[in-house]
């Protein structure tokens, strides 16, 4: 992927987190509540849901835009998952 694309689509995913994470009350009137969020988050549980989203949202697209996507899924998972073997 050409480096501009991908900055503009990493820095284009933060902001939609962004947006998530300050403006959760017009998240919240778009897109109604969440069933499971009410059940298993307490009080506020749709609110945090969102906001919880949207910081996801922010670290997917600040990986994606420092192409370091690969590094955190090999740091997290890589135990899980190893690499092949070169022969």
């Amino acid at each position: 992927m050409d480096i501009i694309l991908r900055v503009l689509l990493g820095l284009t995913i933060a902001a939609v987190g962004t947006f998530f994470v300050i403006r959760t009350r017009t998240i919240l009137d778009t897109f109604g509540s969440v069933d499971f969020a009410e059940k298993w988050l307490g009080g506020g549980g749709t609110t945090l849901f969102y906001k919880l989203l949207g910081i996801v949202f922010c670290l997917l697209g600040f990986l994606i835009a420092t192409n370091m996507w690969t590094a955190f899924l090999q740091a997290t998972l890589g135990s899980l998952f190893p690499a092949a073997k070169q022969l």
